[in-house]
């Protein structure tokens, strides 16, 4: 065998390897995602359904949080993938390079800003302003059921820390959108995912590249399959 044989056999066998250890670490993560699949205590889209769990793994991994806190706060909205507010504003507070937001809001609580101190340089971060003039013009607060009408102080302060943080430290929402903004942005409300979107379709989403799942069948059959066994239907629901 001449040493270029050599080179291009340990070529194939260094690749060869690569692949088995991805082999074994997707294996690994599968059935951890099987144990969390089969517990009473997570999020009832996320019971019986090896499929979601991946994809909470998989957003986990990338913000190197706590699995069944992803399973909490991710949502599926109108078939985009989304963030609630509160877990946001928790991930910025507790990254460890700003300080805790806070709000400023005028008199008349109609206006909002959030604001923060980076804590190396001591310079105070202020977000734009957000107004119920704003949700208004937006169209954000005329839909059925807004909680600009019902709870407009709390969501001034949610959309004030939103824009905050996607100016600030846009890594930290991954470029993913919060939940109440595409509520706002969508003129139909309460339907969050078709039944014939599927997992992979959900996965490349929010992953530029995603790994090679199993096949829906090994997974747990299709996400018509999954309707037949939970009361909602889809992966996840919003109010």
């Amino acid at each position: 065998m001449n040493e270029n044989e050599l080179t291009s056999n340990q070529k194939i066998q260094a690749v060869q390897d690569v692949v088995s250890v991805e082999e074994k670490r997707f294996e690994l993560k599968q059935r951890k995602a099987m144990i969390y699949a089969k517990s009473s205590l997570v999020p009832k889209a996320y019971q019986n359904n090896v499929g979601n769990v991946l994809i909470a793994m998989n957003m986990a991994e990338r913000l190197g949080a706590d699995v069944l806190m992803v399973m909490q706060n991710l949502y599926i909205v109108h078939g985009n993938p989304a963030w609630s507010a509160k877990f946001n504003i928790a991930c910025f507070n507790s990254c460890g390079r700003y300080s805790s937001i806070k709000y400023w809001m005028n008199d008349a609580k109609t206006e909002c800003v959030a604001r923060c101190t980076e804590l190396t340089t001591g310079e105070i971060i202020e977000g734009v302003t957000v107004s119920l003039a704003m949700a208004k013009a937006e169209g954000w607060s005329e839909k059925n059921g807004s909680k600009w009408k019902t709870l407009p102080e709390l969501m001034l302060r949610y959309r004030a820390a939103t824009f905050l943080i996607r100016s600030t430290a846009p890594e930290i929402t991954m470029g993913l959108q919060t939940r109440e903004e595409v509520d706002d942005t969508n003129t139909v409300m309460g339907t969050i995912i078709p039944k014939s979107t599927n997992l992979a379709a959900i996965m490349a989403a929010i992953n530029d590249e995603p790994k090679k799942l199993l096949s829906m069948d090994e997974l747990g059959g299709s996400m018509e399959s999954n309707d037949a066994e939970q009361s909602g239907g889809d992966l996840f629901t919003s109010d």
